[in-house]
């Protein structure tokens, strides 16, 4: 199977080539972000430890979690943002190996021959190396975009004030210690198609391995 890992700093475009990937080439897209977002749903144990933690002044009028005012909590406490990710990640973990089983299941069951097309899917996980979950993939892409850009991308995304945007991205390993550790970078500091010009060669490079 090829499993491609992808993943860059907060705001730089994982979700654009994401989509890129599931609409040009029908890769299916495994997102932690969905993951954790249902890790957290009403009713859920992790749900429960979060309110019992901060209090139920973090629950919106329909019964979620506010993630605005949880977010603000985390990333200016290292503290609890490392209490907060022992909560939901174990969870996001066992979702991309249930996902990972599935589809080394249906290869199998179609007698997949060495001529046959290699089996292939994306995990975006924003945090793949601070969490530790570089053993889900085969491949790690990461998507880079110059500091400044990121910035700016990401006070516009989230309405956040350009303090609060550097304290996210500061909550986040750098992002030039990523790129080291990628076997593909893309950047994102250009236009839109050259991004996706990098994600095709990238696709092709890999094939053809």
């Amino acid at each position: 199977m090829r499993l491609i890992g992808i993943t860059g700093g907060i705001g730089t475009g994982k979700t654009t080539v994401s989509n890129y990937l599931k609409e040009k080439y029908q890769l299916p897209i495994w997102d932690a972000d969905i993951y954790a977002r249902r890790a957290v749903e009403c009713g859920s144990q992790i749900y429960a430890n979060i309110v019992e933690r901060y209090g139920s002044n973090l629950i919106s009028s329909d019964g979620s979690l506010d993630r605005r005012r949880l977010g603000e909590i985390v990333f200016s406490d290292p503290g609890e943002r490392r209490w907060l990710e022992r909560q939901i990640h174990p969870y996001v973990r066992d979702r991309f190996i249930e996902n990972i089983e599935k589809l080394a299941a249906q290869t199998q069951g179609r007698g997949q021959t060495t001529s046959d097309v290699c089996p292939t899917a994306v995990l975006a996980i924003p945090l793949l190396f601070e969490v530790q979950m570089t053993d889900l993939v085969t491949e790690i892409w990461v998507v880079y975009l110059c500091p400044e850009k990121q910035i700016e991308r990401l006070m516009v995304r989230d309405r956040l004030t350009r303090e609060r945007a550097i304290a996210r991205i500061n909550a986040q390993m750098p992002l030039e210690e990523k790129c080291e550790r990628a076997d593909v970078v893309l950047d994102n500091s250009s236009t839109q198609l050259a991004l996706m010009k990098q994600v095709d060669l990238a696709i092709a490079t890999g094939n053809s391995q």
